[in-house]
């Protein structure tokens, strides 16, 4: 089994049977920071795409993708209609409106599990603000990365495929009661996000701690899209999962890398 990183909390997963994308956002502007080459057509030859959430990083580049190849999208109802607006085929795209749903695609198994947002603290928010100024604001604005991707339900995606267990987050806003009912079962892999919050690295800790998988893997740290984003120093994650989760490692991706499994 081959996983690609394909930057913020993208991913492409794929063996000799199957191949899918986890939020595949691959757009960014002049500033952003690694660059990405990759275009939709380069990824198109996924048969499944599954969505975390709605917002723009997310879900920004699913209508190209799916426009490219003939790819199923999986995502909440909110993040449906953001993509039909945007001219996706409505026979291709399939709304999760259940918490704890299952899909048996034969080669894979793929459940949904309703989850949360992190919440942009005060810190982080001033500073972005700050950084974007009010005519970046108007920019972004008339660009419709503000108002055309609406949130919607966050879901959570676990994995099983040739026996490998991964679960994927979007965003790190779980409750405590969500992480204990997530890790009632073993995992292999975490793809877990570090963005959105000043204490993200404490708080991507706590998955690790209570999920407990054999190996976490940090995405979403890219500066994507300044001045909206800024790069994250996941050094402290890091090392703080090597000090207090010894039996987890920690594999963190250069942009594009893709690992076997």
């Amino acid at each position: 089994m081959r996983l690609q990183w394909l930057g913020t909390s993208g991913f492409k997963i794929e063996n000799d049977e199957a191949s899918f994308l986890i939020d595949p956002y691959l757009s960014r502007n002049e500033q952003s920071k690694p660059v990405q080459t990759l275009k939709p057509g380069d990824i198109s030859d996924a048969s499944q795409i599954f969505i975390s959430h709605g917002h723009f990083d997310h879900i920004g580049d699913v209508p190209a993708v799916m426009s490219a190849g003939k790819s199923q999208a999986y995502c909440s109802q909110t993040a449906a209609a953001t993509l039909l607006r945007y001219g996706a085929d409505r026979g291709r795209v399939h709304a999760v409106n259940t918490n704890s749903l299952s899909i048996d695609f034969g080669a894979f198994r793929a459940e949904a599990f309703f989850s949360r947002h992190v919440r942009f603290d005060i810190s982080l928010v001033a500073r972005t603000l700050w950084h974007i100024g009010p005519s970046g604001y108007r920019r972004l604005s008339r660009a419709g990365i503000v108002r055309g991707y609406p949130l919607g339900q966050v879901l959570s995606w676990r994995f099983t495929i040739g026996g490998y267990s991964i679960h994927h987050f979007g965003s790190a806003g779980s409750t405590a009661d969500e992480l204990k009912r997530l890790s009632a079962r073993s995992l292999d892999l975490l793809l877990i996000p570090l963005q959105g919050n000043t204490s993200i690295c404490d708080i991507a800790l706590e998955y690790v701690r209570v999920l407990k998988p054999r190996l976490v893997i940090p995405h979403h740290q890219d500066d994507f899209y300044p001045p909206v984003s800024s790069a994250v120093d996941i050094r402290p994650f890091v090392m703080k999962v090597y000090e207090t989760c010894p039996d987890t490692g920690v594999r963190v991706l250069a942009m594009n890398e893709m690992i076997r499994l």
